[in-house]
């Protein structure tokens, strides 16, 4: 065997190994990462308030005023 083709092998072995290390970790990062939230996003139409609410809620009440607002539909 010659030294190019051991070079050769070594970097190609060096290298899938990497990128093997890469797509592990990038399918745990996916599977384990956090879930989207499927809370109900309401705007308050007295004070203008942003705030979520549990996603079996027709109507919620404002946190910062008290008035029951509907979800925004996008």
């Amino acid at each position: 065997m010659s030294a190019t083709l051991l070079i050769t092998i070594y970097v190609a072995v060096l290298l899938g190994t990497l990128i093997g290390l890469w797509i592990f970790s990038e399918m745990r990062r996916r599977r384990f990462g956090p879930a989207h939230n499927e809370d109900r996003i309401f705007r308050c139409v007295k004070c203008g308030f942003v705030y979520t609410d549990d996603p079996d809620v027709d109507r919620s009440r404002c946190t910062q005023c008290g008035k029951l607002n509907e979800p925004i539909v996008f």
